[in-house]
């Protein structure tokens, strides 16, 4: 899925994941392309994304760890987060 998981509140991208959980089988993997934060206070585009995001539709541009934390309530783990140069990350989960 790419850019997805953002446009929506912790709740309902919870139930999200959960669902894609559900059609996951167990030696599949789920991807996710989205904006990456980092925790430092480096300039990104994910950060004005992130604002946009917040004010538009409620949801926000997690970090790696938040996406982990969400992952993991849905029953995924985060095996890797590449990113890429243009902001964006690569983000593989695996079942649980």
């Amino acid at each position: 899925m790419k850019n997805v998981i953002h446009d929506w509140e912790d709740e309902k991208a919870h139930k999200i994941l959960s669902n894609c959980r559900r059609a996951v089988p167990n030696d599949g993997t789920l991807l996710l392309v989205e904006f990456g934060l980092s925790e430092s206070n480096e300039p990104s585009p994910g950060k004005i994304v992130d604002v946009a995001m917040l004010v538009l539709t409620g949801g926000r541009e997690p970090t790696v760890e938040e996406y982990r934390e969400l992952l993991g309530g849905a029953g995924f783990r985060l095996n890797r987060a590449v990113p890429t140069p243009t902001g964006m990350m690569a983000i593989e989960a695996l079942p649980a």
